[in-house]
């Protein structure tokens, strides 16, 4: 009685103000990525911003309740959400606190991009497959895409859109039981058996790994070369796009320069750099906060950023 009154009192008490939008940024790493937050304040100079970086699963219950409650069940859809961190598997536990800390009408918009890991493996797919076949985005079935260090936080989103989208997938590691543990968890999400995970770390293994992609993308750490030119003309002899997400030279894949934008590296092969993806992963990230703003509530992460790229591509491709 004592919490319904009091949240009565401030349901009252908010109405005679403006409300103002906020975004919470939850990160668990130790720093928020200023990324993130100066690309909210300039599509939205009006709102504030709230930080809590280094935040732990059993932190989360409570300050989302915190979250929830003090301008009242009209006033929740003007509190955002930004949840954040390098670590997916984290991520998604706290997440799933988040899920079940809500409950109407106590819900607010929750935006999940680790790392901006979710924008820009959307933006990479997005772009890849409108390079392979058109920007209406016809069905991947009977394609064959190969991720490179798929492990890691970019290249699992991609794995599970490209793997939406009807592809055949491998993913990559240096680590056969790490490729096959991600490949096992994705395939659950999403009720397939599309993606698969081998072990690649020499240029033998990633010929074995390439062969018969139609699509290879790179999502490897900044400044270390996984695919090499002659392994890339020996093995993917039925490829036709390859893209990284990294800038820092040397780039993933030799001979694809991050400004890349469509031409030919090898004959036949078009090449994505990562300033191509990274301009429409802005465009993802920046339509995604929108539409957040828009929202009473829901969580808008891959799924929806993915959505929002494949609808910029088409629009303007």
């Amino acid at each position: 009685m004592f919490l319904i009154n009091h949240l009565e009192g401030v349901t009252d008490l908010s109405k005679k103000k403006e409300r103002k939008t906020v975004f919470i940024f939850i990160d668990t790493d130790r720093h928020v990525s200023p990324f993130d937050t100066l690309l909210t304040i300039d599509l939205f100079p009006d709102a504030k911003i709230l930080h809590y970086p280094g935040v732990k699963e059993s932190d989360i219950s409570q300050l989302v309740s915190d979250s929830m409650f003090p301008r009242g069940p009209s006033g929740t859809k003007y509190t955002k959400i930004f949840l954040g961190g390098s670590d997916v598997e984290t991520v998604r536990k706290v997440l799933k606190i988040i899920k079940k800390t809500m409950f109407p009408p106590f819900q607010v918009a929750v935006i999940v991009d680790p790392r901006g890991a979710y924008t820009t493996a959307s933006a990479a797919v997005a772009k890849t497959i409108s390079f392979l076949i058109d920007p209406a985005f016809h069905d991947l079935r009977g394609k064959t895409v190969t991720v490179l260090a798929g492990t890691g936080p970019v290249g699992q989103a991609a794995a599970y859109l490209y793997a939406s989208e009807n592809a055949d997938v491998r993913i990559t590691s240096r680590s056969k039981e790490r490729a096959q543990a991600i490949s096992h968890e994705i395939n659950l999400e999403l009720g397939s058996e599309l993606i698969s995970g081998v072990k690649a770390n020499d240029d033998e293994s990633f010929g074995r790994a390439i062969e018969g992609a139609d699509i290879i993308l790179s999502t490897g750490k900044q400044g270390i070369q996984l695919l090499c030119l002659e392994t890339l003309e020996k093995h993917g002899s039925r490829c036709k796009v390859v893209a990284d997400v990294n800038a820092v030279p040397p780039t993933g894949i030799e001979g694809l320069k991050p400004t890349n934008k469509g031409e030919e590296i090898i004959n036949g092969v078009k090449g994505i750099g990562a300033l191509s993806i990274g301009s429409l992963k802005n465009k993802v990230e920046a339509e995604l906060l929108r539409q957040v703003v828009e929202a009473k509530n829901g969580i808008f992460d891959h799924k929806a950023a993915y959505n929002i790229a494949k609808s910029l591509i088409s629009k303007t491709e």
